[in-house]
């Protein structure tokens, strides 16, 4: 069995699990105590993990921390290291998200940020600059916040092509630059904002989450506001898969690492009664690309269950079988390491868990 890596970023500070061979997990005691961590990130491409963490600087406010072994130390930035330029007239409130480029731009990473916008980093994850032609997008000033804020929480790129980026703007929608930020276009065709007065508009959908099929980069899922879809030309149309969940409507979805047209969802009741479908703890998965889905409950709670699981919080590692976990705000990790078949809890009584970033780290 592969050694694991788990990062779980809670209300009350980061929570990091080690998996060794034998299967056995254990957790360090909290690191950034007492502090909101929205934002984690692994990145593997340099000669070690590095570890990425969005939390609070006491010179600086809102900053990127990073560590090079694991979590032993960490390193704070001598100056802002994702700051708004002046002209701007803005100020960081949170980091939402740390997203490590692929091999192909070895040292890039993105961050998405509160206020609604995307910093680019060139050196890891030490320095960010502005992508101001997203930040200056003509449809900005029509960008309205949604109950958790306005703030670009989600970012993929292409491995076969650097200059692709999607991001996920809450709650503007889906935008897309194919020349590596220099513009943007929104990509929310046949996505639905139903508390709109048109549900059909250019932009303004409530993007809760996005994940990238590893089989076919151009197909991606989508877990809106309402509604589950599936694009399979990289976000210019949008397909509903949403029939056979107990519910569409939700906050998390993730892709396997290997198997394509496989991912997974946990949905909950409703927008007004934010608990697991019917309460019952169940992660949903799709083997065909969401032309039907399964519940997977083997391990997991059995009664009665109001763990509602965040836009962030559902992962996978790129073990075979895949590592599949969860947390929720019951303070719950949840853990499979078949690819979703069964689970064991890893952790209970943490503070409301925020995201999840889990990765192998040896062999």
């Amino acid at each position: 069995m592969s050694d694991v890596l788990l990062l779980a970023g809670t209300r009350k500070g980061l929570f990091i699990g080690h998996r060794g061979s034998g299967g056995r997990w254990e957790f360090d005691d909290p690191h950034f105590n007492a502090q909101a961590v929205y934002a984690v990130a692994i990145d593997r491409r340099g000669p070690v993990p590095r570890l990425l963490v969005g939390a609070d600087s006491q010179h600086w406010g809102p900053s990127v921390f990073r560590s090079d072994d694991l979590g032993e130390t960490w390193h704070e930035p001598a100056a802002p290291a994702v700051k708004f330029p002046q002209d701007t007239g803005a100020s960081l409130e949170r980091v939402w998200q740390l997203h490590p480029a692929g091999p192909e731009a070895p040292d890039v990473v993105y961050a998405g940020t509160e206020p609604a916008a995307l910093f680019r980093s060139a050196d890891r994850g030490e320095t960010f600059d502005l992508v101001r032609p997203l930040w200056e997008h003509s449809s900005r000033k029509s960008w309205v916040p949604g109950g958790g804020g306005e703030a670009v929480h989600t970012v993929i790129t292409d491995a076969e092509r650097p200059e692709a980026v999607t991001v996920a703007v809450s709650t503007a929608g889906v935008f897309r630059t194919e020349d590596g930020g220099a513009s943007w276009s929104p990509s929310n065709e046949g996505v639905s904002a139903v508390f709109l007065p048109d549900p059909h508009p250019e932009f303004g959908q409530c993007v809760h989450k996005i994940a990238q099929d590893p089989g076919d980069r151009d197909r991606l899922y989508l877990q809106n506001h309402w509604g589950v879809y599936r694009s399979d030309d990289a976000g210019a149309r949008w397909t509903d898969i949403g029939a056979g969940l107990p519910s569409d409507f939700g906050f998390a979805v993730a892709a396997h690492p290997h198997h394509p047209d496989t991912a997974y969802v946990f949905p909950l009741n409703a927008d007004s009664d934010r608990v697991p479908a019917e309460r019952r703890c169940r992660v949903f998965r799709t083997r065909d690309a969401g032309a039907s889905w399964e519940p997977l409950t083997a391990g997991l709670p059995s009664g009665d269950h109001y763990g509602t699981v965040l836009r962030d919080a559902l992962c996978t590692d790129d073990g075979e079988p895949a590592g599949i976990y969860f947390g929720n705000r019951n303070g719950e990790l949840y853990a499979s390491a078949d690819d979703g078949d069964t689970w064991r809890q890893l952790a209970s009584h943490l503070p409301d868990v925020l995201c999840v970033r889990a990765a192998v780290i040896g062999q």
